[in-house]
């Protein structure tokens, strides 16, 4: 175990960022000795609570676009960098460890960097890939690659996979699967198809970690065997799910800092009565939709709180975020440039949450017990929002007009009445949240998802014992 130092490389995103952190978390406490490597640009701005990580080493590196990927011309020329320049610092890391005599024992990776697999590869270095999407994602994906014809023809609007008892149609896939996602993220789909040509060219039955958990994707993990697809999730500070460490309270890399106290206003809110809205640290919305989520928050006659960015990211078409309605939004609700999500998902006043369906916005719902109304963006989210509404049961989602694809105040007012005012369908969805917080708490405990049993080898967790022939 003394021996036994693993590289951690990140993509420079919050939603690899988080799990990938409390991730070594899980392995500094089973003995590991742990180097969380990812993009300069996100290390400066990350908390200060990453660097005093007990036994944590960080190691940033240059993506070529150190004050951030929006001075990139466009997210394709990021990609394109972020892979040359990290390809390069990661093997200079690894091999002047080596040269040091403290070498390397393991590379685990997140999803989206897939050079640091081959890197790794080039280096006869084990490495396992840290999934940051659920495991029926995953498995779409890997359907998508060698077994194209479920996705085509006939089956396009009646998508079965297999050994899930759950059909889709074309708009739940991923948004890269989707003949209208743009240009721009066209690196996507080959990026995602390495993945798997890396795990192949293994030539073993190789490892993948998921922040899921057995109860919650039992059907996806049992169905696909290609790989020993292993749930060691959720990945969430404890304090928030078991604990056992009360100290644990972030995931200690938030890149963007709480500035407004919102814990007193919500102190002041009646239990269940607060709406949580919140897109995450990526997507944009256009004015118009802003506009229509303000109407509809105004006709739902509840408090809420909303995540609204300051600034804005450099993304092409985004819109300035002042609201025509502002003077009643500030009535009704508080608006805040950033939060602690399971700070507030986590608050007895808290009665539903309106999110895009980040995989870490899914799961910290889940594990918080708290009822969504869906709102997808792009890439994995649509086919977690259609997890959330009919396999998981705990929310709905949004239906967009046909015309310009902007979902209605009167369609967002609809959905948080069912959610917020009861009833039989209201009162189901929140019983279910309930019953999947309490089985996200039991996947923590001795003989849930296995990487927390206490006493289990390393090797078994990141399979540190497999060896690459060239």
């Amino acid at each position: 175990m003394v021996n036994c130092h693993i590289l951690l490389v990140s993509f420079p995103g919050q939603g690899h960022i988080n799990p990938s952190l409390q991730f070594a978390k899980r392995l500094l406490q089973i003995g590991a000795k742990v180097t969380f490597s990812t993009s300069l640009s996100a290390i400066s701005r990350m908390s200060e609570a990453a660097s005093t990580i007990p036994g944590l080493t960080l190691a940033p590196f240059s993506d070529g676009y150190d004050n951030g990927w929006t001075g990139a011309k466009d997210f394709q020329d990021f990609m394109s960098s972020f892979r040359t320049c990290g390809s390069e610092a990661v093997k200079h890391l690894l091999l002047a460890k080596e040269k040091e005599g403290h070498s390397f024992t393991h590379v685990v990776y997140s999803t989206l960097v897939t050079w640091a697999g081959e890197v790794a590869y080039q280096l006869q270095i084990p490495s396992t890939l840290l999934w940051n999407q659920p495991a029926t994602v995953f498995y779409a994906y890997y359907l998508y690659f060698n077994k194209n014809e479920i996705f085509t023809g006939e089956n396009s609007e009646g998508i079965e996979l297999p050994g899930l008892p759950l059909v889709l149609s074309s708009c739940d896939l991923p948004s890269f699967m989707q003949s209208s996602s743009p240009v721009i993220y066209n690196f996507a789909l080959p990026t995602f198809k390495e993945h798997f040509e890396i795990l192949e060219r293994a030539g073993t039955k190789q490892k993948v970690l998921v922040n899921t958990f057995d109860a919650l994707e039992f059907e996806t993990l049992r169905a696909f065997n290609k790989y020993d697809l292993m749930g060691i999730g959720p990945l969430i500070p404890s304090a928030f799910l078991d604990g056992k460490d009360p100290l644990d309270t972030s995931y200690g890399g938030d890149l963007i800092q709480k500035t407004v106290d919102y814990i007193d206003w919500l102190n002041s809110k009646d239990e269940l009565s607060v709406i949580y809205i919140s897109f995450g640290s990526f997507s944009n919305l256009s004015k118009q939709q802003m506009e229509e989520i303000a109407k509809g928050l105004i006709k739902s006659q509840k408090p809420f709180l909303w995540v609204i960015r300051d600034g804005k990211s450099g993304t092409e078409g985004e819109e300035d975020n002042t609201l025509s309605l502002m003077k009643e939004v500030e009535k009704q609700g508080m608006i805040v440039p950033w939060c602690s999500q399971l700070e507030v998902l986590s608050h007895h006043s808290v009665g539903c949450f309106l999110t895009h369906c980040g995989w870490n916005s899914c799961i910290e719902s889940l594990a918080s017990g708290v009822p969504v109304v869906a709102f997808p963006q792009w890439t994995d989210q649509f086919t977690n929002a259609k997890l959330i509404q009919d396999f998981w049961k705990t929310g709905l989602k949004l239906a967009a007009h046909v015309d310009g694809g902007i979902v209605t105040a009167d369609e967002i007012a609809r959905c948080l009445e069912i959610v917020m005012r009861g009833g039989e369908r209201g009162d189901e969805m929140r019983k279910q949240a309930q019953q999947w917080k309490i089985l996200a708490k039991e996947a923590v405990k001795e003989g849930g998802s296995r990487l927390h049993l206490e006493f289990q080898k390393i090797d078994q967790v990141v399979g540190s014992n497999q060896s690459f022939s060239t």
